[in-house]
């Protein structure tokens, strides 16, 4: 993924060249791994010539968001409401710049909807 992220688009030769060759991987654990990304809705292909070219579907912001989210989500048995009431309470008390700094975070995450 962070190849991906840094370099772009790239088919499983390229990764494999970049990430696998220096860490000694195999091409075929690279494939694997890849392909197991994409059926988890983590990259997108598209076919090029005879070769599929690998793209994140998610920022790497995104990623890390939802990561956290599923982690806290399992965590706390289904439930993220104490996390968010904790993170107000910290937000407000560092300032109301801050707060309002949130404030406008919210209302922007509304506008373009909710991923």
């Amino acid at each position: 993924m962070d190849h991906l992220w840094t370099d772009g688009p790239a088919d499983v030769k390229a990764v494999y060249q970049a990430v696998g060759r220096p860490r000694r991987i195999t091409l075929n654990t690279v494939q694997s791994t890849v392909e197991r990304l994409y059926r988890k809705g983590l990259l997108e292909r598209g076919k090029v010539s005879h070769a599929y070219v690998y793209a994140p579907r998610l920022t790497r912001e995104e990623f890390g968001a939802r990561i956290m989210h599923e982690l806290v989500r399992d965590l706390l048995g289904g439930t993220i409401e104490p996390v968010l009431a904790a993170f107000v309470d910290l937000t407000a008390r560092t300032g109301g710049d801050e707060l309002a700094r949130l404030e406008r975070l919210v209302a922007a995450r509304r506008g373009r909807g909710s991923r």
